[in-house]
């Protein structure tokens, strides 16, 4: 009875603390909310004429908020929570789209609701965001940025083009490679990000090392292994951070294998192999099979790994400048 209380009170101890720090969602104003002030006057009232022009022509809801700070929270949580208190959109059309800004933290978002999820993806809000409003920002341009970061939104949402010379289309080839940079620059927090890279590099980096000690088998692991260093590091690092650990991998993996292939310890269990069908090495037994050889752990255990994480109402897309 006493372990139970003590979990709710811990949990009700978390949510506090989670709640006491996470910024307000400040009162709804209008169609341009200004709250860090870094607005002029004329680009506020020219953006919300033009926003309120485009609601009454089509019944989307687009609405800017800026905010100076975040408080810790992640820019997705934010953008979801004054989302949903504001009820953007109509409510049997869920037409509503969210910029945020953050200029203390640099950080932005476009937040798109269901019913537009078709018309505003992912792909093209990131491009919004990468493209429009981010040079404008590190120039300082906030009038800039914010303006025609909206007018933009506006003008895919009525089925126009985004300006040329902003990059590539959706239905080109290196759209596939604009995705997977989205996947590596999302606001994912710092905590999210340790926890995920060590699960993903405890992983494969096991069996990695598994493969370089290991005789017999160990090149089957070094290809089996590719498509992992390719692929699951882009969600921790990014599309660059990525490609640069898989050529350590693919260059560093075949290197250390054959230098250890010269050490008396690897000789060793190579020969017990040969001669007892099995040998030990760093705690792990090995034993010689037709194939191959087969590996197995001096004691077995067991467990999990689960993470926690918030989901937006909608579709949309993060940045940084």
């Amino acid at each position: 009875m006493k372990k139970h209380t003590v979990l709710v009170l811990l949990m009700v101890l978390f949510a506090a603390v989670r709640v006491a720090g996470s910024a307000d969602v400040p009162y709804l104003t209008g169609r341009v909310n200004d709250n860090a002030g870094i607005l002029s006057e004329d680009a506020v009232t020219f953006l919300s004429e033009k926003l309120k022009a485009h609601e009454e022509r089509t019944t989307n809801q687009v609405v800017v908020l800026t905010i100076p700070s975040l408080q810790g929270e992640s820019i997705e949580d934010y953008s979801n929570r004054v989302f949903n208190e504001w009820k953007l959109g109509q409510s049997d059309q869920d037409n509503g789209i969210l910029i945020v800004v953050v200029p203390d933290e640099k950080r932005m978002r476009i937040e798109v609701g269901y019913g537009l999820e078709a018309e505003m993806t992912d792909i093209m809000a990131s491009r919004i965001i990468r493209e429009i409003m981010t040079p404008r920002f590190r120039e300082g341009d906030y009038d800039g940025g914010i303006t025609e970061g909206a007018l933009a939104v506006i003008n895919v949402l009525e089925g126009q083009e985004l300006p040329e010379g902003t990059g590539i289309d959706e239905g080109s080839d290196s759209s596939f490679y604009s995705g997977l940079s989205d996947l590596g620059d999302q606001d994912m927090p710092i905590g999210a990000r340790i926890l995920i890279g060590a699960f993903i590099f405890g992983i494969i980096g096991l069996f990695t090392i598994i493969g370089i000690v290991t005789p017999g088998f160990g090149w089957f692991l070094y290809l089996f292994l590719i498509p992992f260093w390719a692929m699951f590091p882009i969600i921790v690092v990014g599309v660059k951070g990525a490609l640069v650990l898989f050529f350590i991998y693919l260059i560093g993996y075949p290197v250390a294998k054959l230098y250890i292939r010269t050490t008396p310890w690897f000789k060793k269990a190579k020969k017990d192999l040969r001669t007892k069908g099995k040998a030990s090495i760093g705690g792990f037994s090995f034993s010689s099979g037709g194939s191959g050889s087969s590996w197995s752990s001096g004691s077995s255990s067991s467990g999990g790994f689960s993470g926690g994480g918030g989901s937006s109402g909608g579709g949309g897309s993060s940045g940084g400048w």
